[in-house]
Parts: structure tokens; sequence; C-alpha cells
């Protein structure tokens, strides 16, 4: 790791609250039903940033004071759009939460870091970016911190309420922030019509969805900490070459014949299934069952086939998610070849990725309410064997995230959620074409494993590989 990833402090040195430029007037705005299916968890989301060039006479064009002075402003401009992210989610007389669009504000906060750039071991978010990097939430939907750097690069770090936001929604709102900061029109206005996931009368549902979705209510009560202590949740972030996800992904289509192709997706969540289940097998588990779930945007699903709809979807702010799971027994996934775990995970998402999956989805949660439910892999990884969550972030524009000063030199999600399974996203690198930067979120024993077994496909995201030394 360049630097070693020494130790360093961070200093808040200023903290105010911005609130959208121009104030619409206060109104309640309910959460769609696919908003009920989140538990209150909070996503980070990080960005860094080299020093700025200096200009053609030597002097430097952008000041950290500046550069925080252009994201105060265009925030400020941004919030007038998705002014959700600027409100409060309160709870209304059934105990449902609400958000109360009241230009409430978003906690800024302005900060300095004892570091360099190349020197933050951003493989090991736990050290550089976990509580210094990315703020905590206290208030509010969302909240940003910028980070001054010793060597005069930046991060900008946002935290936000899950149960308003999926990473789409996200994703939309950073590039916005940064067409504000380029004086640019918005190439995406958010859209808040919730009537787009209406429920049908009469509503209906498969059955299957029981087996994905739990009221909270049925669950067990959580566990008594285990004498000894359990394997801790650790976070990493890694690597993997455009080479090695082409090898994968031929090694995953073998079973079909040579004019079969397995999606990337699908081979790498296949390896990594592999991956959790072989580290289970090291602790005599065998016998148990291994279950991976896959994050499922379903904007695509909804509109299909009605173009009008399509573009009103690809604009809706909010989530459209489901998280469909495949289970296996462990042995079985250790044994047999990467290309009949890949069918496997194109089995399980056959059946969620249509209009149907996502309209029965928004019934089952009308049938249950107000009863608050989750996804069943939210709370799955315990003595059953062990399970976690593959959510693509394919569409993660870190490219876009250029408020004037340049490109990320590395965009990640951070997302330590509470969850009792793991979670890993693989984003596109802003550092090589077709090479993926891999947040992982797994249990310490699964995370050495993967270093020992699969150090050729995962390899640690270092200062090197995203050309910080300079």
């Amino acid at each position: 790791m360049g630097g070693g990833g020494k130790c360093f402090t961070v200093t808040v040195t200023r903290k105010e609250l911005v609130a959208a430029v121009v104030p619409m007037q206060e109104h309640w705005l309910p959460l769609s039903n696919l908003d009920l299916l989140l538990p209150p968890i909070d996503v980070s989301v990080f960005f860094c940033y080299k020093k700025p060039h200096q200009n053609a006479n030597g002097g430097d064009d952008f000041t950290f004071g500046s550069m925080v002075g252009v994201l105060r402003k265009a925030l400020a401009q941004a919030l007038v759009s998705y002014y959700a992210f600027a409100g409060e989610v309160v709870s209304n007389s059934v105990g449902e939460p609400e958000l109360l669009c009241n230009n409430r504000g978003v906690d800024f906060m302005e900060a300095y870091a004892d570091a360099k750039l190349h020197d933050l071991s951003l493989y090991n978010p736990d050290d550089s970016i976990e509580g210094k990097l990315v703020p905590k939430k206290q208030h509010g939907v969302l909240c940003a911190q910028v980070t001054e750097l010793k060597c005069g690069g930046l991060v900008v770090g946002c935290t936000f309420d899950h149960r308003i936001a999926d990473a789409y929604s996200a994703n939309m709102f950073l590039v916005s922030w940064a067409e504000m900061a380029l004086c640019k029109p918005l190439s995406v206005v958010p859209s808040f019509r919730r009537s787009l996931l209406n429920i049908r009368r009469p509503g209906s549902y498969d059955p299957s969805l029981d087996e994905m979705y739990v009221l909270i209510s049925a669950l067990p009560p959580p566990r008594a900490p285990q004498p000894g202590g359990a394997d801790p949740f650790i976070n990493r972030i890694y690597y993997v070459t455009a080479e090695q996800l082409s090898l994968l992904q031929t090694l995953a289509s073998t079973s079909k014949g040579s004019s079969y192709k397995r999606t990337k997706l699908e081979s790498f969540s296949a390896f990594l299934w592999k991956m959790v289940a072989a580290s289970a097998v090291m602790e005599n588990d065998n016998k148990k069952t291994c279950k991976m779930g896959i994050v499922v945007d379903g904007r695509r699903r909804l509109s299909s086939g009605d173009e009008d709809k399509s573009a009103v979807m690809a604009s809706y702010f909010g989530n459209v998610l489901s998280i469909p799971f495949g289970e296996k027994m462990i042995d079985e996934l250790k044994e047999k070849p990467l290309s009949w775990v890949a069918d496997a995970v194109h089995e399980y998402l056959e059946g969620a990725v249509t209009k149907e999956h996502f309209l029965g989805l928004i019934d089952w949660v009308e049938a249950h309410r107000p009863e608050p439910a989750l996804a069943k892999t939210y709370c799955s990884g315990s003595s059953d064997g062990p399970a976690f969550v593959v959510s693509s972030g394919q569409r993660f524009a870190v490219s876009k995230v250029d408020f004037g000063w340049g490109r990320p030199a590395l965009g990640s999600y951070h997302f330590p959620w509470d969850g009792e399974a793991g979670y890993v996203m693989p984003m596109p690198s802003p550092a090589r074409e077709g090479d993926w930067v891999v947040y992982m979120h797994l249990l310490k024993g699964q995370i050495e494993l993967i270093e020992t077994e699969a150090a050729h496909v995962f390899r640690p995201l270092t200062s090197e590989y995203l050309n910080l030394i300079s």
C-alpha cells in the first residue's frame, strides 16, 4: 500500500445547514410500498479527488475554500429539485415512516485530515473511511462532509437514509449536484410520482414472496453473543481486472455450449458464492446451506413495453428494489463447477426480473401494512449457514461526479449495514476501462479465505493502481 496506510486524524472545522436556495411549500410525501421494505439504515458514498492542477500562471485556480464554496452553492441549487434530501423522516399515526418535505436542509461539514491521498489505506475502509471521511448522519435525510487532505486533495463523503433513496436515486442526485457546480442544466429531473408504484385492485402476489420477505414481528429474537466472540464483519475494497472478469465469464458459460454466455455479474456472483461456501467448509459447516441474494432494480421491469412509462421510471426517485436469493447446500457449491453455480444464479434471478414480480411485491406489502417487513436475506446468515447480498453498482457514474476540478480518482459506496448477511458491491473502476472496484462487507473469516484462495481475482485497492503516486 502506497504510504503504508498510516493512522491519521480528521478534525471537523465547520458545520452548517445547507437548504434549498428556493424553498417550496412544506408538504408530506408518503413512502411507497417498496420504500417501506427498507429498515432505517444509512448508506455512505465517497469520492477522492487529486489536488487540482495549477493554472497557466502557476497559481491555484482552486483553494479548499473556493472548492467548498462551489460545493455548498451547487448543493443548495440541487436541493430545489431533490427536495426529499432536505426533509425529515417522521412516523405517521400508524407508525409508518413518512417524509416531511420542510426544507430543513442538509448537515454540511468541512474537515481537515492530516494525511495525503496516496497515504490513505483505501483497501481497508475500516481504517481510512469509517468515522473519518464519511459523516455519521445525526439528523435529516442526507449529510455531507468535505475533507481537505494534506496534499491539497479532497474527499467528498455523503451519508443518506436508504428508506428515501436507493443507489440509483443517489447516483442521479450526485450527477445533478456536479452539473449544478458546472452551471449545466440538469440532465435528469427527479420524479416523485408515487402513483407509478400504485397497488392493483384486487391485489395479488405469488406465494414465493413469502419466502423472500418476512414481517419483522415474525423474526426470532436477536441471538446472545457467543462465548469467545463471533467472527466480526470487516470492510475491504478490491479491484478485479477486466481480464479476470472475462475469464470468470468464460468459465461460468461453459455448460451450455460456445454460443451461450452468462453475464459478468452472474459469473462474478457465482464465483463469490463458491468462495463464501468454501469458507464455511473450513469451519465444518458443509452440511448447512449458503444463501446469496442479488439486488434487482425494477425501473426497467415495471415499464416493460411502455416507452412513456420507461422515460418517467428512469427518473423515478425512491426505492425500486427487490432482493431475490438462492440457497444451496455448501457441499454442492464447493464441489460443482462454476458453470453449475452460475446456472443456479441465473435461474433464481429469472423469476425476479419481471414486471409481475415487482407488481406482486407492491401488493404483498399492501396486504401486510402497517406491519413492517424486510428482505429475508438482510436477517439471514445465522445458524443456517452464511448469507450475503450482491448489489451491482455498474450504473455508478463516478466519472460524471466532476465539480470542476477533475474526475474522482476513486468513488465507492460504503455500506457496513447491521444485517446478519454480508454485502458486496462491484462498481466500474475509474483507473482502467473494464476493471471493477469491489466493496466488500463480509465476515473476517470469509475475507481471509478470499484473500488466500482468490488473490489472483481480488487484488487490494492501492494508490499505485489508482495512479495516486506522482
